[in-house]
């Protein structure tokens, strides 16, 4: 701290400043020092300060650009950029900042925002239902409890049940929906719900609310291999099949309609070109645990030759 504030005061390096105020700050985000002598720089050196932050190309900079948004009343930037932060290091509880439970931060913070920063923790697919992880996000709950109160946008409150589910509050998660519900039913409430109830092992939960989803936005393509994708972990293949055919009508080229089809059918069928098909469009599929996940439910299709099999196989340990 003490050389943070020779840089920013006598040795005119606000970008070198700012490289140690984000570093203490991310060893203590409940001290108000750093905040201080940030605001102090701010102050002093506004335009210098803010070419610092505008190229936001480290965690350091997006931190500095967090409060650098609350002291200029920009909330939705702040919170964007806390979000982005939490995202990559969500180890670390960057939320216990004074400013991120100031009222000031609270009440003016558009829900949009809040729920967009929401979804950015989520960015870097780390393990968030833990404890450890829900005492560090606890000021997001916070957050999340009082901004939703104001009568936001059904999406925003969905996007934030998201957060709450991926943290182990389903319970939580699934009365935010309702309460987006309140608002007004819109398709991704449904959507949330679902990946809510799948989370919690409810097959039959997570299709009511995947078919009220496809209810809402039937040319949909992605909500019938959603809810195909329920049906065929069910067992149940020639649902999953006619799903699988109904979302062709509306995304005919999509890549991962297509393979899903394939693997459905030649599980239901034992269909060679079935598997044959499939057998050439996984290796585009970008997701590798759905495209294993494909490949075992088509190698388990009837009377397959075992030499296909065997060429499924390859393609699924390459």
């Amino acid at each position: 701290m003490g050389l943070a504030r020779v840089l920013a005061h006598c040795g005119g390096s606000p970008a070198a400043a700012v490289h140690y105020l984000a570093g203490a700050i991310a060893s203590a985000p409940e001290n108000p020092e750093p905040y201080t002598v940030l605001a102090e720089l701010w102050r002093d050196k506004p335009s210098e300060l803010a070419e610092v932050v505008r190229d936001a190309d480290s965690l350091r900079t997006v931190l500095a650009q967090s409060y650098i948004g609350f002291l200029q009343g920009d909330m939705d930037t702040a919170a964007l950029a806390i979000g982005s932060v939490t995202g990559v290091r969500p180890d670390i509880p960057w939320t216990k900042a004074p400013w991120f439970g100031d009222g000031r931060f609270l009440d003016v913070v558009s829900a949009d925002a809040l729920a967009e920063a929401a979804m950015r923790t989520m960015d870097h697919g780390h393990e968030l239902d833990t404890d450890s992880t829900r005492e560090r996000f606890r000021p997001w709950f916070e957050a999340i409890d009082i901004v939703s109160a104001r009568r936001a946008s059904p999406d925003a409150l969905a996007k934030m049940a998201i957060l709450l589910r991926a943290c182990g509050l389903t319970d939580e998660s699934l009365a935010l929906c309702d309460q987006a519900d309140s608002v007004e039913r819109v398709m991704l409430t449904e959507v949330v719900r679902a990946g809510t109830w799948r989370k919690l092992g409810d097959s039959e939960q997570t299709v009511a609310a995947f078919e009220r989803a496809l209810a809402l936005d039937p040319a949909n393509w992605s909500l019938h291999l959603d809810l195909a994708d329920v049906h065929a972990e069910q067992g149940d293949f020639a649902s999953a099949v006619r799903l699988i055919d109904q979302g062709m009508t509306y995304g005919p080229a999509e890549l991962s309609l297509r393979a899903a089809g394939a693997a459905y059918r030649a599980r239901l069928t034992g269909s060679p070109a079935d598997l044959g098909e499939l057998i050439e469009l996984t290796p585009s599929l970008p997701n590798d645990s759905y495209r294993s996940l494909l490949i075992d439910f088509a190698c388990a299709g009837p009377d397959l030759p075992a030499e296909l099999i065997a060429e499924a196989r390859r393609v699924q340990d390459s």
